[in-house]
């Protein structure tokens, strides 16, 4: 595997021919964690498709924080290869490795042990507690293995390459596949069997693609020597992947705020939301999948000094996945109740989802842009204000809105599902606000260089 040079070129056919892997293996990442809860909800019970809702929101709120810190690899790997620094890039992912196998331990430890009080503090209904606690329990003790699999995503597409993650996703997408059909409808496991499908999927796309990585030619030798803690790289890496990290952490408990809300209700509208966001999961897509190709251009481009690229880049990415977003918010809204039928038989928990679905059909219109700003700002490295403007949103409008329609919306799972999209309204605000500075500020710097 050759670096994947993204400095020079047309920009809008090399974003999206490295943008189009990772939007499949995004879509067989959502339809690996869809399974989980179309098998649970056509063979298991209510309290099996609450457990599996609450659970994975949960272990996928850890997980997205994982995944988010790691963006401190992905950037500064591009940026190295950017700078045509390939030892500097295989130092920074030696470094990375050790971070991560010490964080995974760590969230292995706190879903481990405190799975009871986790689901405890989202309010898990009663008939489903102990099962939840058991999912979560099940996927926690895998944390090590689910950190690996991420891992190895965000450190090929720093690289350029975004079709070996794909292949890892696949993998991982049809083991799932076959032991969810074992355990859940052979076996009768239920949420329990679900969990355990979803570990040992993860591990077997590890270890394959650990083969697969082997037999790769990279930019550079990776040899021993690199795995160790070099200080400046760890510094680089917790400088760009905290606040992202944190931002998404903050953003995550603020969803499952108001799962606990929506919990509250009661164990129909508990598996509603549940359907409904797995039905998110794909709606979400195109601009999820801008977001993370987004950094990796940018940051390659922002090395190399390139930064007309990377504008040009944004703008190509809000385009593209607007058109998407439309679509995606005619589907959401006026066949919601089709979409959740898929993963639910129960004419109750899908018309539950439909309403909530509404919401996020909205949110479509606004995404195409929030999510291209966010992996524009990550990869010129102004992760701080990704931090700031996400938390903005998060605990100034989403969290607010959520509980005062829960007071004022009779209980409406659509009511309640609006304060996702007026946060986001928010954080397009301030993305602009501040992309209008750069631009000011990039203009400048262009004409003193010129002088």
């Amino acid at each position: 595997m050759k670096t994947n040079s993204f400095t020079d070129g047309a920009i809008l056919s090399k974003l999206l021919r490295f943008m189009l892997p990772v939007l499949f293996a995004m879509f067989l990442q959502s339809l690996y964690g869809a399974v989980d809860l179309l098998v649970v909800g056509q063979f298991g019970t209510d309290a099996d498709v609450s457990a599996v809702s609450t659970g994975s929101q949960i272990l996928q709120t850890l997980t997205n924080l994982i995944v988010s810190f790691s963006m401190g690899i992905t950037v500064s790997v591009a940026q190295r290869i950017g700078q045509k620094r390939p030892e500097d890039a295989a130092q920074t992912i030696g470094t990375g490795l050790i971070i991560f196998a010490i964080t995974g331990a760590i969230f292995t430890a706190i879903s481990v042990t405190g799975a009871g009080g986790l689901a405890a503090i989202m309010q898990a209904p009663e008939e489903a507690f102990d099962l939840t606690k058991s999912y979560i329990r099940i996927c926690g003790g895998g944390f090590l293995i689910i950190t690996a699999y991420n891992l190895l995503g965000s450190i090929f597409r720093g690289l350029g390459d975004s079709k070996t993650p794909l292949i890892a996703v696949g993998v991982a997408c049809v083991f799932n596949i076959i032991g969810d059909l074992v355990f859940v409808t052979v076996l009768n496991l239920g949420a329990t069997g679900a969990a355990l499908a979803t570990v040992m999927a993860q591990l077997v796309s590890v270890i394959i693609s650990f083969f697969i990585i082997r037999r790769k030619e990279l930019p550079f030798v990776f040899h021993r020597t690199n795995l160790k803690m070099e200080k400046i790289h760890a510094k680089n890496i917790i400088r760009i992947g905290t606040p992202i990290a944190l931002q998404d952490f903050l953003v995550g408990i603020s969803f499952l705020v108001i799962l606990a809300i929506v919990n509250h209700i009661s164990v129909t509208a508990s598996a509603g939301v549940g359907v409904a966001n797995k039905v998110c999961a794909f709606i979400m897509l195109v601009p999820i999948a801008f977001m993370q190709s987004m950094s990796a251009f940018v940051a390659q481009n922002y090395g190399a000094g390139h930064t007309d690229r990377a504008v040009k880049a944004l703008k190509s990415g809000i385009a593209v996945s607007l058109l998407f977003g439309v679509v995606m918010f005619f589907l959401a809204f006026f066949h919601g109740n089709l979409l959740s039928g898929v993963f639910s038989d129960n004419p109750d928990i899908v018309a539950a989802a439909w309403d909530y679905l509404k919401a996020y059909a909205i949110d479509c219109l606004f995404t195409c842009f929030l999510f291209c700003f966010i992996g524009f700002y990550n990869g010129i490295e102004k992760t701080k204000f990704v931090m700031i403007q996400g938390i903005c949103g998060a605990f100034l409008v989403r969290i607010p809105v959520a509980f005062l329609m829960q007071q004022t919306g009779n209980c409406s799972l659509f009511r309640i599902g609006l304060a996702t999209p007026c946060s986001t309204v928010l954080q397009i605000i301030m993305c602009f606000a501040v992309y209008i500075h750069f631009k000011k500020t990039m203009h400048f710097t262009n004409k003193t260089t010129i002088v």
